[in-house]
């Protein structure tokens, strides 16, 4: 890919946006940025600078996300005469990032479509479009939805998250863009649609339009106890629309109810969102609630509020920790919802989970732990950390080198850090670009993580696309 097309698009996304960056300003900081400076860098790495290995078996690949189609392009590159078949249902790649922008209206619904078809060559590799239903590790094979048994030598499993609305009592997919409900996570990865992203638009207007009357709008935003992909992305939410309300003077009451036992498990990024949120002066926090219901009729959701408590029982002379719990009633007019999510439902139903529920791969080698045959990408993965994005794209080298080793009889030789990377939108043109690995803080730049920066914005916005589009899923950074 020259790097002249992925400057070009860089360009085309300012003229999409005029209001937020200039070509001149983009030009600027494509001199002056050693991100920006890198990226285009990579984009000149043809398949002809690597050298491919000679290695034979099938290799299964079952997903059409961002994981699946990176782990596709590596190991098409890296492999001589490769046999590969990949298992997705989708031809429209939904540029999941994208879905906040979308959300806080500054990016629009087609900004982040992409096409599968431009990444999974056909004629080379085998394209079954389905689902699959049902894996069997014990005997190398998945089933799909159709009925079609697969067998593999290996696997790569890349399916991602499933979002569980139905586990919030009350709630249904269809209630999200009606009665104040909003979800930007609502999506349909196979229609390659994101009805909750373009609901959660019109959910901030109304939300505005609202809280220019006198009577303070009551809105909760909520995070579930479960794992989620990009786990600052509830408070993405939140501080955006706090900012969208706060451009045209506006405030109401918002309330972040989460499962947490803080906003960051980062001291350095928990006190950054804490003075963040002070920037509206109009949030309240409470943790350790989890959302179990919901009555969409009379708008009111209620939590559970657990917490542990130390007593002291003096006849004894010994402290007790004892769990506490509680049931909260709260109103709203308005609630953005952050869903439970889980592995996909072949998964749960598989051996291939571990103890944490999710896919069971060493932190290190994201090789399985029983099925030595079988690696994980991505979201499903069931490590520490690691359901970003840019992890997946540092998933990416790990299991094609590891994958590759096991196929020529080695151990696996390449160790995955941890890196994670959550880019916190704090208001409209400033992002706090959180990176942090198995060890703690890992930042790509000498600059103070926790600072809000309008530069990180800039690159979220302008740059991070057409890296992904013509760079991370082609397998070339």
């Amino acid at each position: 890919m020259k790097k002249n097309k992925l400057v070009k698009d860089i360009f085309g996304n300012c003229d999409i946006h005029p209001e937020l960056m200039s070509r001149r300003d983009a030009l600027k900081y494509l001199s002056l940025s050693p991100v920006a400076a890198s990226v285009i860098a990579s984009a000149t790495i043809t398949s002809s600078d690597l050298e491919a290995a000679d290695v034979k078996g099938k290799i299964v690949i079952v997903g059409g996300g961002s994981g699946a189609i990176m782990a596709l392009s590596r190991l098409y590159r890296a492999i001589k005469n490769p046999d590969i078949t990949i298992i997705a249902p989708n031809d429209v790649h939904l540029y999941q990032p994208g879905q906040v922008f979308v959300g806080a209206g500054v990016m629009q619904m087609e900004d982040i479509l992409l096409n599968n078809n431009d990444y999974i060559n056909s004629g080379e590799v085998t394209w079954i479009k389905d689902e699959v239903a049902h894996f069997d590790a014990d005997n190398n094979n998945v089933t799909t939805r159709k009925g079609e048994k697969v067998s593999y030598d290996y696997l790569v499993v890349a399916t991602g998250v499933q979002y569980n609305y139905e586990q919030i009592k009350g709630l249904t997919k269809e209630d999200i863009g009606t009665n104040g409900i909003a979800s930007v996570y609502l999506s349909d990865l196979e229609k390659g649609t994101s009805k909750g992203a373009t609901d959660t638009w019109q959910w901030f207007k109304d939300l505005k339009k609202a809280a220019s009357k006198d009577e303070k709008q009551k809105v909760i935003f909520t995070h579930p106890n479960t794992a989620i992909k990009c786990g600052g992305g509830p408070q993405k939410m939140l501080l955006l629309a706090a900012d969208y309300l706060k451009q045209d003077g506006l405030s109401a009451d918002f309330t972040f109810v989460a499962s947490l036992k803080e906003l960051f498990f980062l001291p350095k990024i928990d006190a950054a969102l804490h003075k963040a949120q002070e920037r509206y002066g109009f949030i309240e926090n409470k943790l350790q609630h989890h959302l179990e219901s919901i009555d969409v009729k009379n708008k009111k959701a209620i939590f559970t509020h657990a917490w542990v408590e130390s007593v002291y029982d003096k006849d004894f002379d010994v402290t007790e920790n004892l769990s506490r719990s509680e049931r909260i009633e709260l109103d709203y007019d308005f609630i953005h919802i952050t869903p439970p999510m889980s592995p996909v439902k072949a998964l749960i139903e598989s051996k291939l989970l571990g103890d944490t529920g999710w896919l069971d791969v060493d932190k290190y080698t994201l090789q399985h732990k029983k099925y030595k045959n079988v690696f994980g990408i991505g979201d499903t993965c069931g490590i520490p950390m690691g359901k970003t994005g840019g992890s997946a794209r540092h998933h990416g080298p790990v299991l094609t080198q590891n994958l590759i080793d096991v196929m020529q009889g080695k151990e696996p030789s390449e160790k995955f850090d941890g890196y994670t990377v959550c880019p916190i939108k704090t208001q409209y043109g400033k992002i706090m670009m959180t990176e942090f690995n198995y060890e703690g803080p890992s930042t790509t730049l000498p600059l103070n993580f926790e600072e809000p920066r309008w530069m990180w914005w800039a690159f979220d916005l302008y740059m991070l696309k057409p890296m992904y589009q013509y760079l991370m899923l082609t397998g070339r950074f």
